[in-house]
């Protein structure tokens, strides 16, 4: 059982960067903007939370700065893609590159150091239960977090009136603006919202996965985000069970390989993109699913007629 825990602990610290990263790009998607900055908006909010949590001894601080960050690096992309009507695809692009860039500049001299880990939280009498206890009631708030706004999304879609303005506004942004609704500050605070939840899944890596700072650990996790909303069909619960599919992926890879099982390692660390091209083709090859979903505006310029 201690070992069964183990495993099921590490795969929910694995998740729940994809889940944050990957309900908040699903966010700014629906409402038809195709932001290839996740990982530049992810690395940024890592190096930043483990600085500001170094220098002040705060985790709580260390998240925040990952949040303002990730919101910084959103705006800036909103900016540029929503005021000036730059390419987006160009734009994300260059965001990551841009991301990718400043990090290692800010992290050279956090490079090794101990870092501030977030603490989890304890239940009385729940956290003490047998498997179940460690883990659904012994996890950091950050993990509580990713669940809430994944609900919190789900419903937003389904229930609200804003969720179907935002829907709205990705599936036709002239009709949207015909009605009165203002596409750009739509598209802005779910770009934003967006920022906010790839800041959170950076600062997870380096407060809770890995409480330290590396260059580039954030490994690709952006553009895993990226493709499991894809893999979703741009629905929230989904999103949640492809990040836990991918997140179980990557560490029984590292199980198999800690075990000693003689697969060779270069294919158990290529295991998690593996499986993201495969679950990328089988979604496109079910052309109704992916079609009813799609937000039939994504990636699309939206310049309002004076």
């Amino acid at each position: 059982m201690s070992a069964l825990e183990a495993v099921l602990l590490t795969i929910i610290t694995a998740s729940t960067p994809l889940l944050l990263a990957a309900v908040g790009e699903l966010v700014v998607e629906r409402s038809g903007v195709l932001n290839l900055g996740v990982e530049g908006m992810m690395i940024m909010g890592a190096v930043t939370g483990f600085a500001a949590a170094y220098t002040t001894g705060s985790a709580a601080i260390g998240v925040a700065a990952a949040v303002g960050t990730g919101v910084a690096m959103a705006l800036l992309f909103a900016f540029l893609t929503q005021t000036l009507a730059a390419n987006q695809m160009a734009t994300g692009l260059a965001l990551t590159l841009f991301g990718t860039g400043l990090s290692g500049l800010i992290g050279q001299t956090f490079t090794g150091l101990p870092g501030v880990k977030l603490g989890a939280l304890h239940i009385p009498g729940l956290s003490n239960l047998p498997l179940i206890g460690p883990v659904l009631f012994a996890q950091d708030v950050l993990v509580y977090a990713s669940v809430a706004i994944t609900a919190g999304v789900a419903w937003t879609f389904t229930r609200t009136r804003a969720g179907l303005v935002i829907r709205a506004v990705g599936s036709n942004h002239h009709s949207a603006h015909a009605l009165g609704y203002d596409v750009a500050a739509v598209r802005y605070r779910c770009i934003a919202f967006g920022g906010v939840c790839a800041g959170l899944a950076g600062g997870y890596l380096s407060l809770v996965y890995t409480p330290q700072w590396i260059e580039n650990m954030t490994a690709g996790r952006g553009w895993i985000a990226l493709a499991l909303v894809v893999f979703a069909t741009w629905t929230p619960i989904r999103v949640a069970v492809g990040a836990y599919l991918f997140g179980t992926v990557w560490i029984m890879g590292l199980y198999v390989q800690g075990i000693g099982v003689a697969i060779p390692s270069q294919f158990l660390s290529s295991l998690p993109y593996l499986v993201t091209i495969a679950a990328l083709l089988a979604i496109s090859g079910n052309r109704i699913l992916t079609r009813v979903n799609t937000p039939a505006c994504i990636g699309q310029t939206f310049v309002p007629d004076r």
